[in-house]
């Protein structure tokens, strides 16, 4: 089938540093055209994913992140220029209700952010339009939103080295905010003995201002912040980790950081929310705990686990493969609902 991929405006595809969302519709879009399928990917001008591209916003334009009416604008365009594909895969958050506007069409809207009131009612609107996907089976069950199908995301495995953890550091993949628990991973690790090496997105004045009262007077002694990473500086990072903390304090839909981490062989020692333990199995490929103390105990332990189990896991339930073919699924339920709809109507 021909499939219309829409990505959000702010971030290529994929992208240069910090971007789950891009990260995660380059796999899908590598995994549908791996699976034979004709795949349009509508998104930032300066986008490289390898299938066929098209952009609303101009190259050179530059585009803020979050700007309702630019994300409008991509969205509209982009419902026009995926006009000639059998099925439309939306990873926007406001384009879905686009879907209202183009009745016959076949659109599969993913949410992947937390359903809070904004995303609920955006969504809401949409779902009598456009197959809702959430990301994790914690996430479907945070909405009242009708869900038609759980979907985790994937990566390609094969990017990702196999790690020894010969670093001998834990490492944190984030953005610095206090929902990522960066200060309780700072505490873990100095309890636990181990270093700590920080690679945190950290461009907002919000991320700056907790980042300088709450983890810069504690760096020193084994605790480090290397900054904002790229696609290869972040696979270094795992690979020599001992294991990944990621003490998050909420309910995250997904984490994209914990199956990156387990790619390369490299245990993940966090909190049980959200989405944490249908990635993680807990004394195999990690330790979910409760409080700050025994997550500490747990991080000195993740020499007994198996870093090729934590590979393992990710390649037979988190690869670009097993993604893509089960959104094919739900694109194929939702063409065959639009035509039944048309049959109807006839």
């Amino acid at each position: 089938m021909r499939v219309g991929v829409i990505a959000p405006a702010w971030l290529p595809v994929p992208p240069p540093s910090y971007g789950g969302t891009e990260a995660v519709v380059d796999g899908l879009c590598r995994g549908l055209a791996g699976l034979g399928h004709d795949v349009l990917l509508v998104g930032h001008p300066d986008s490289t994913c390898p299938v066929e591209r098209c952009s609303v916003v101009p190259a050179g334009d530059t585009v803020p992140m979050g700007r309702a009416r630019i994300e409008l604008e991509h969205a509209l365009g982009a419902y026009g220029l995926t006009a000639d594909c059998d099925v439309v895969s939306d990873h926007t958050v406001g384009g879905p209700v686009c879907a209202a506007l183009h009745p016959g069409r076949a659109v599969v809207a993913t949410n992947h952010n937390p359903f809070n009131r904004s995303n609920e009612a955006i969504f809401g609107a949409a779902a009598g339009h456009a197959d809702v996907v959430a990301i994790s089976r914690s996430h479907a069950a945070t909405t009242t939103v009708p869900i038609a199908a759980v979907i985790h995301h994937g990566i390609d495995v094969d990017t990702f080295p196999r790690g020894d953890g010969s670093g001998g550091y834990a490492a944190m993949l984030t953005r610095m905010a206090p929902d990522k628990g960066v200060h309780h991973a700072v505490r873990i690790a100095r309890e636990a003995g181990v270093p700590l090496k920080i690679a945190a997105k950290m461009r907002e004045d919000r991320e700056h201002a907790y980042f300088d009262e709450f983890v810069r007077p504690h760096l020193g002694g084994g605790i480090e912040y290397v900054g904002e990473v790229d696609a290869a500086g972040k696979r270094a990072l795992l690979a020599g980790a001992v294991a990944l903390l990621n003490p998050i304090q909420w309910d995250e839909p997904f984490g994209m950081a914990m199956i990156e981490a387990m790619a390369c062989g490299t245990p993940v020692v966090g909190t049980a929310r959200g989405a944490a333990p249908e990635l993680v199995v807990d004394g195999v490929t990690g330790f979910l705990r409760a409080s700050d103390a025994d997550l500490a105990a747990a991080l000195a332990e993740v020499h007994q686990l198996d870093r090729a189990a934590c590979r393992r896991r990710v390649a037979e339930e988190f690869s670009i493969e097993r993604m893509a073919a089960n959104y094919v699924r739900a694109y194929e339920a939702r063409i065959e609902r639009v035509a039944g709809r048309r049959e109807v109507m006839a």
